[in-house]
């Protein structure tokens, strides 16, 4: 309050509105030297003049800075285009390097077709990998299993397994890359099968075989693969691939206690009947079902 107080006398005193009595009080005040002489300091300032002309010409010679200004409605649909633009961008992206891929799991087998309608039949275990952009000039696949194609008439048809290529020109063929063992069948037309450093070339009714440094090279009867009329061919097998082709089909799991057993087999085993596949494989290998349920079978020496 006391300091509200002597700002309210101090303002008085500048524009001398104190009576006589007030400004005897206010010159005995402490602070009034200090007041005093401020006043006698100000009073000796004297401001420059003024030039209105000179200010006016100055202000309108004075350039401003030029403001792009976009309209609201223009800002607005560049986002939309910018957007626009991004969105075809990420389909493109996607459309060219996302990969379609069919699975037959086990105990299954599928049908589907290629962008060209070429058909494909995907055994139980078996992936196949593929590209559906620019498919037209660059029909290419990867297959981990077992399929049987009937390709489209048209450009180079391409099948890679981490065994081998097969390269054909409208046709029909088997391919199976299991293990270490490479076949392919060709039912029309010319198949070029590269293994490693080997190049072959077969017709219509002939199979070949690659398994490790072996090559063989034989004739067939049929017209389709017999797996796709539940019929499971081998041809001088192991018997562990056997039975790793039996927990394929049925989708079961298999455990052998049995010692060691070298022999070949050559034979058909159904597709659709796991007894009698089990009943063909213990009478050829004199092995015994110890235990069959619940999709686990164990079999052992008699």
């Amino acid at each position: 309050m006391k300091a509200m107080e002597e700002n309210y006398e101090l303002a008085k005193w500048l524009a001398g509105e104190m009576t006589e009595a007030e400004l005897i009080t206010f010159q005995n005040t402490p602070e009034y030297a200090t007041y005093a002489k401020i006043a006698e300091y100000s009073s000796e300032l004297k401001a420059p003049d003024f030039d209105h002309d000179l200010l006016y010409q100055n202000t309108i010679t004075r350039k401003k800075p030029v403001q792009k200004v976009i309209p609201l409605y223009q800002s607005k649909w560049m986002k939309i285009a910018a957007v626009f633009v991004l969105f075809l961008a990420l389909g493109l992206y996607f459309k060219t390097t996302v990969t379609s891929t069919e699975i037959a799991e086990n105990g299954k087998k599928i049908n589907f077709s290629l962008p060209d309608n070429s058909q494909i039949v995907l055994n139980s275990g078996s992936e196949i990998q593929y590209k559906k952009w620019n498919w037209a000039n660059n029909r290419k696949l990867d297959l981990n299993g077992e399929a049987y194609f009937r390709v489209a008439h048209g450009k180079k048809f391409e099948v890679n397994t981490k065994l081998g290529t097969v390269t054909v020109l409208g046709t029909q063929f088997n391919v199976k890359a299991r293990e270490n063992r490479f076949d392919v069948t060709c039912y029309e037309g010319r198949v070029k099968i590269v293994h490693n450093n080997h190049e072959v070339i077969i017709t219509k009714g002939t199979s070949v075989t690659f398994d490790a440094d072996s090559f063989e090279k034989q004739s067939i009867q049929n017209d389709k693969p017999e797996w796709t009329v539940n019929q499971i061919v081998f041809k001088k097998e192991k018997l562990q691939h056997i039975l790793d082709e039996i927990q394929r089909q049925y989708d079961c799991e298999i455990i052998l206690n049995s010692k060691e057993n070298l022999q070949l087999f050559t034979g058909t085993l159904p597709s659709d009947n796991i007894k009698t596949a089990l009943d063909i494989v213990s009478a050829t290998y004199h092995l015994k079902i110890s235990k069959f349920e619940n999709k686990k079978i164990i079999l052992e020496d008699f």
